[in-house]
């Protein structure tokens, strides 16, 4: 079971983040290093190395081990936590479309970046069907 980490807000963002890659290697690189980060970093969690809602204040040897090992140089202490986030990742071809309803989304950005997405980032609720009734299972 994912637990929702939102604050203070009784409207979702339904935020849509699609990243689009010169080729379906690229996207598939970006999207195996986010879902290493976000296994690496819900094992963190699990192991309560990182409290989500509480940032660290210095990487845990295997975070940065990692970060260095896919050359993640950008990502902040205060952004390993959205990774543990309830946030949909799907890969299309040579794109990758993040759907979630939190909005603190940089650390997904950023992977995106370094592996040299073109972003679009959107609410959902201004563009029928897209965000939530577009999910669907992780591939």
């Amino acid at each position: 079971m994912k637990i929702w980490y939102g604050y203070g807000s009784e409207h979702s963002a339904n935020l849509v983040m699609i990243g689009h890659f010169q080729d379906a290697g690229d996207a598939a690189k970006a999207k195996q290093v986010i879902d290493q980060l976000v296994e690496r970093v819900n094992a963190e969690v699990d192991a309560k190395l990182i409290t989500v809602g509480d940032p660290p204040t210095r990487y845990t040897d295997r975070i940065l081990t990692f970060l260095r090992e896919v050359k993640e140089y950008h990502i902040g202490l205060s952004e390993l936590e959205q990774f543990a986030y309830d946030v949909k990742v799907e890969l299309n071809a040579d794109q990758i479309v993040v759907t979630t309803d939190e909005v603190d989304v940089s650390g997904f950005l950023k992977v995106l970046l370094d592996n040299g997405a073109r972003i679009e980032v959107y609410s959902a609720h201004n563009y029928a069907g897209t965000g939530h009734g577009r999910r669907t299972k992780t591939s």
